[in-house]
């Protein structure tokens, strides 16, 4: 693996575990593909900076107490682009005091310009607004 995908993604952590919403938009480029269950769709940095407070917000209420990336597979597609498999771990305390740690994956498309690197897809591959809302949550 590339050392500069493996700090990408503990940068990327970071970002996340400190809720910098801005920080976390740095690692997307300008317009970015996102697919989930739901399917997949076309965002723009700035809607997509507009709505991850909300989105942090939601999983605080939750109980979200640290995202952490467990597992990095690379793969390079060309000169320029990589495909990154990627594991989580999610870790939640319920409203009841009982924790919880809900391992995720997500697959990303990663550009390379010079010496930096850009998320340009990420795909879920499943459905965490549905997991954390299954009995027992909240």
């Amino acid at each position: 693996m590339h050392q500069d995908v493996e700090e990408f993604f503990k940068a990327y952590e970071r970002a996340i575990s400190e809720s910098d919403a801005s920080a976390i938009g740095a690692y997307y480029a300008d317009a970015f593909m996102f697919g989930g269950p739901q399917g997949v769709q076309t965002v723009q940095k700035g809607d997509f900076l507009k709505v991850l407070p909300r989105r942090q917000e939601y999983f605080a209420s939750l109980g979200l107490l640290d995202t952490k990336v467990t597992s990095i597979e690379e793969r390079s597609l060309d000169w320029k682009y990589l495909l990154v498999r990627t594991a989580w771990s999610m870790s939640f305390e319920r409203a009841t005091g009982v924790k919880e740690e809900i391992e995720t994956l997500a697959t990303f498309i990663l550009e390379r310009k010079a010496s930096t690197l850009s998320i340009v897809f990420q795909i879920d591959h499943q459905d965490l607004a549905a997991r954390v809302k299954e009995p027992g949550w909240a």
